[in-house]
C-alpha cells in the first residue's frame, strides 16, 4: 500500500518533458518533488506561479512564495508570477498540459466531485471546475477508501460534481486505474496490495484484464 509520498511518486511518472502542470491542493503539490531531473516541466499554480521547484527545506520558507493551497514553495530559475486573470486565460486557454488534483469522489464515467460535502462550510469551488474542463489530460490523486473503509471510486457520484466525464487517470493508495468507457480498467497493483483487495474496495465496475503488474515507485 502507497503513502502520500508514493502516490506523488508514481503519479511524477506520467509528467513528460515539456509539459505545463497545474498541480491542485494536496496530494498532488507532492509531485513536484519526484519529477526526473532529465526533462523540462513547468508547474503552474492558479494563484499566479509558473515555474515552481520542489517544497523549501525547514529554515528556507520565503512566506511570500506559496501555491494555491497557501504552502510555501521554490521557484525555478525562470519563473514568473502573475494575477488571477492571467493564471485563469492559460488554464481556459487549454494552455495546461496536464492537471493533477485530488477528489473526494471518481464515478466510473469519470465525473469527479472535490470541493463540497453538503451541510459543511467551504470557501468555493475555487479553479477546480475551469481545470478539469480545460485541461488536456486530468489525473486525480487520492485514497481508494474514506475513513470509515467506504470506496471513493464509484459507479455514481454522491457529491456535488465538480466536472463531468473529464478524468482519465486515478492513483489510488491502492492501484493505477483508467476510467474506459465501461468502468475503471485496473493497469497497476500497490506493493503488497492483491487484486482481490482492489476489487472489494472499489464500487465502481473494476474492469480486469490479465496478470496485472505491481507498480514500481522507487
Amino acid at each position: 500500500m502507497l503513502d502520500k509520498n508514493g502516490i506523488a511518486k508514481r503519479i511524477a511518472q506520467e509528467v513528460k518533458d515539456g509539459y505545463y502542470v497545474n498541480l491542485g491542493i494536496g496530494i498532488p503539490t507532492l509531485v513536484a518533488n519526484f519529477v526526473r531531473d532529465d526533462i523540462s516541466v513547468e508547474f503552474q499554480s492558479e494563484n499566479g506561479v509558473l515555474g515552481m521547484g520542489p517544497f523549501p527545506f525547514e529554515g528556507e520558507e520565503d512566506a511570500d512564495i506559496i501555491n494555491a493551497g497557501k504552502q510555501t514553495i521554490t521557484t525555478l530559475p525562470g519563473a514568473s508570477f502573475f494575477d488571477s486573470a492571467t493564471s485563469f486565460s492559460m488554464i481556459r486557454g487549454k494552455h495546461v498540459d496536464l492537471t493533477i488534483l485530488g477528489a473526494m469522489e471518481v464515478a466510473e464515467n469519470g465525473d469527479i466531485a472535490n470541493w463540497k460535502i453538503p451541510g459543511k462550510m467551504v470557501k468555493g469551488m475555487g479553479g477546480a471546475m475551469d481545470l478539469v474542463s480545460s485541461a488536456e489530460d486530468i489525473i486525480v490523486a487520492m485514497m481508494h477508501t474514506n475513513r470509515d473503509g467506504e470506496s471513493k471510486l464509484l459507479k455514481k457520484c454522491t457529491l456535488p460534481l465538480t466536472g463531468v466525464k473529464c478524468v482519465k487517470k486515478i492513483v489510488t493508495n491502492l492501484a493505477v486505474l483508467e476510467v474506459g468507457p465501461e468502468g475503471f480498467i485496473l493497469l497497476e497493483r500497490a506493493p503488497g496490495i492483491s487484486v482481490e483487495e482492489i476489487k472489494q474496495a472499489t464500487e465502481g465496475t473494476l474492469i480486469v484484464s490479465g496478470e496485472i503488474p505491481e507498480m514500481k515507485v522507487d
